[in-house]
């Protein structure tokens, strides 16, 4: 029985069983302002945790993407980062330009428990 991949990805809305106590330390926490000027570059910072960052338990990739309003193909990638287990914790600091509103979209991967997602809405004025 093939699962859509999607169905795969755990977001906070829904957990449900075990997965629900492992919303705060895994949901990566986007940073970034409600409202940005089209064209000029503001920063986000995304990150996971607190979560342990051991060999056999860690965050070891971060990708981020960025659903453009009107774009007739979604999401854009915008980043990913690999981290190394007990050297690297799972942060991200980018800048961005934005011509049209949209969402941006965090996907964090822990070796136990599986992919995790959160959004934040941006507005472009």
């Amino acid at each position: 029985m093939a699962v859509k991949f999607g169905d795969l990805i755990y977001t906070p809305e829904t957990a449900k069983g075990e997965a629900l106590s492992k919303v705060e330390s895994h949901t990566p926490k986007i940073e970034a302002p409600d409202k940005v000027k089209a064209g000029e570059p503001f920063t986000i910072h995304v990150s996971v945790g607190p979560h342990p960052n051991k060999v056999e338990h860690s965050i070891r990739e971060l990708h981020i993407y960025f659903y453009e309003e009107g774009r007739p193909f979604n999401p854009v990638h915008v980043a990913s980062a690999r981290f190394a287990p007990g050297i690297t914790e799972p942060e991200l600091t980018l800048k961005l330009k934005l011509e049209k509103s949209g969402v941006i979209y965090a996907v964090a991967y822990c070796n136990l428990h599986g992919l995790w997602e959160s959004r934040k809405e941006i507005k472009v004025e």
